[in-house]
């Protein structure tokens, strides 16, 4: 189930939103690394989180899923978002460094052919950052966030989907402790939220995020490629002898 566009604004411009930007920014961060020469893009909605992509990258894109809707971005200059079939985006092989993925893969009808797509117009090499709502997290079970929408996944399943579609997962990170409530309370004390979740690991967190890197060697698609050679070897098989006329 997708979320409008319109509903995303909206939510990142009230007070929860601002801690959600703020605490999932922080974490994003750290996984950034340099950007300078780099081609970036966030997929989904990822524009609140692509400050660092926009200032210190080559190039900054964000594409926007058609069935959410796409807003302008930049809000000042030259637009770099677009509407697209995150399925088929139009780019080709290998053109992309880096990718942001939030609010898309939770919501998207097959997660495996996104992250297939995704692999495509990645670089040798080339990085993926993935925030998906805590199947375990209060906030996958609450509808008054984005992140209450769609397929939330566990750490177990998010590794598994990314070996299936050749990626490496190789750094974890949780946030978003506090509860999704709208009250002063929990928004003045989120940062308490957060900092005793992060000090014990505490499983509740509102969301993952994975950083995975590109494979080379695509072992699922040869073996594909194999059991279809398999299927399309000739068969040779006795043919009926051809009837001679009786000459006697």
């Amino acid at each position: 189930m997708s979320i409008d566009i319109t509903d995303l604004r909206s939510f990142y411009a009230s007070p929860l939103g601002g801690v959600t930007r703020r605490f999932v920014g922080q974490a994003v961060g750290r996984f950034w690394g340099p950007l300078t020469g780099l081609r970036v893009l966030g997929l989904g909605y990822a524009c609140p989180y692509l400050g660092k992509a926009r200032s210190e990258s080559e190039r900054a894109l964000a594409f926007m899923p058609a069935s959410q809707g796409v807003v302008n971005w930049p809000s000042t200059g030259v637009s770099a978002s677009a509407l697209v079939d995150p399925l088929m985006m139009p780019l080709p092989d290998a053109s992309i460094d880096r990718v942001l993925v939030v609010h898309a893969l939770e919501t998207v009808e097959s997660p495996s052919e996104l992250l297939h797509e995704i692999w495509r117009i990645l670089t040798p090499g080339g990085r993926i950052i993935v925030v998906a709502p805590n199947r375990r997290g209060l906030w996958a079970r609450m509808d008054t966030t984005p992140f209450g929408y769609g397929q939330p996944y566990s750490r177990s399943q998010l590794k598994s989907l990314m070996r299936q579609t050749w990626f490496s997962p190789e750094a974890w990170a949780e946030t978003l402790y506090v509860p999704p409530l709208r009250n002063r309370f929990m928004l003045r004390t989120a940062q308490a939220w957060e900092q005793v979740g992060l000090t014990f690991s505490l499983p509740g967190a509102g969301v993952h995020i994975v950083e995975a890197t590109k494979q080379l060697y695509m072992p699922g698609a040869v073996q594909a490629v194999r059991r279809s050679r398999r299927r399309l070897a000739p068969v040779f098989a006795p043919a009926p002898a051809s009837r001679v006329a009786d000459v006697r």
